[in-house]
């Protein structure tokens, strides 16, 4: 009966070890996991942590010659403008022509009424007319005794004194011939005549109007312009200054004619530049023959480039959000092979606003895009492409 109770208590001890070795085993498993994924975590964390420390940034590439358009303000004006005064005083008796009417050179204009002209006019002829006389008396009284001195009828010296008053004469009669010439000239200018060919653009005197030429307060009674063509002046900055030539083709827009552009061709520049604007004035010509375009006028020429100027160095274009400055020097920061950043200097050839012309770098180069202050020669990086600057 004993025996009967002590084998089941035995049967027992084998299967309570099996399950201590199980829990056994079954922590020791969630330990090493637990160590396992702590690690791998903390591994994770470091990675995140490395990361981290190296910035990601956008990069691009140079663009090539984009085409370069400078706009710049101009005035129209007329080949030739000539403003028409009188030379003469008088009132004026009438005028043929008025404002935005055709005219030929030489056609009449106005006339003038000159009544002291005139009166100047009868006055030296008149003078003239006494100084011939004269003169022709003294030079019969010359030739006379010219013929008694010759049979020693009278003295030397009454003769050379009859020589004397002829020469005399003779330049009297000069200068009152001069004074009619001067006076019929002034009575020319009654007639107000077109220098040349072209439109009369302003009309300044009415009839009966009081004419009093020669003085500062003179104003011109016509204002002729020659409107088959036109010439724009414009100042343009140094920087294009080597870009300008004679034939250069621009474009330009006025005001009245919005949805159109005309054509102008560079005739002359001044070849010098403005030290006090940093501008050189060039000269264009537009042709006006379907006259459409009005001196006066404003303007807007467009000048358009491509490429770079004459002599100009190897440029390309990137974004004004590439430039870092430094304390002696403009920079840029660059990306290499191993994705590390290389600080490359570079000039400014011509600034376009959003973008730059620069020299110094390769059409193939990787610029950081907006890089951060701090960035420093060799910095690690991750770069992200964005494309090329144009």
């Amino acid at each position: 009966m004993p025996d009967t109770h002590i084998l089941p208590q035995a049967a027992h001890k084998p299967r309570l070890a099996w399950i201590l070795l199980g829990g056994l085993v079954l922590f020791g498993l969630v330990l090493v996991v637990g160590t396992v994924a702590r690690i791998h975590a903390r591994h994770q964390l470091h990675a995140v942590n490395v990361a981290a420390l190296v910035p990601t940034v956008t990069i691009v590439h140079p663009g090539g010659h984009a085409v370069d358009t400078l706009v710049l303000p101009a005035v129209l004006e007329a080949w030739y403008s000539a403003p028409v005064y009188a030379r003469t005083n008088g009132y004026l008796r009438r005028w043929y022509v008025d404002i935005g009417q055709k005219v030929d050179e030489g056609q009449l204009l106005a006339e003038i009424d000159t009544p002291d002209v005139d009166l100047q006019l009868a006055a030296a002829r008149a003078a003239l007319g006494t100084r011939t006389a004269q003169r022709d008396l003294a030079r019969i009284t010359s030739r006379r005794w010219d013929r008694l001195i010759a049979q020693n009828a009278v003295s030397q010296q009454e003769t050379d004194e009859r020589r004397g008053n002829f020469a005399a004469s003779e330049a009297a009669r000069h200068e009152a011939a001069a004074d009619v010439e001067r006076f019929e000239t002034l009575s020319g200018f009654k007639r107000i005549i077109a220098p040349f060919s072209g439109v009369v653009t302003s009309r300044a005197t009415d009839i009966g109007a009081l004419i009093v030429a020669g003085t500062a307060a003179s104003q011109p009674l016509f204002t002729v312009s020659d409107v088959k063509r036109l010439r724009l002046y414009v100042r343009v900055p140094q920087a294009y200054a080597a870009r300008m030539h004679d034939g250069f083709v621009a474009q330009f827009t006025v005001p009245d004619y919005r949805d159109r552009k005309f054509e102008a061709r560079l005739l002359h520049s001044a070849d010098a530049v403005d030290s006090r604007s940093g501008t050189m004035l060039v000269q264009l010509v537009y042709d006006n023959t379907e006259n459409l375009l009005k001196p006066g006028a404003y303007a807007q020429v467009i000048f358009t480039f491509r490429g770079p100027g004459p002599q100009a160095p190897p440029s390309v274009r990137i974004p004004a959000s590439c430039l870092l400055f430094r304390r002696d020097r403009t920079t840029v920061a660059l990306v290499d092979d191993d994705n590390h950043v290389r600080i490359k200097p570079v000039s400014i050839l011509t600034d376009f606003g959003t973008e730059l012309e620069v020299t110094g770098l390769a059409p193939q180069s990787r610029i950081i895009n907006t890089p951060p202050d701090d960035i420093s020669q060799g910095d690690p990086v991750r770069p992200h492409e964005d494309g090329h600057a144009s």
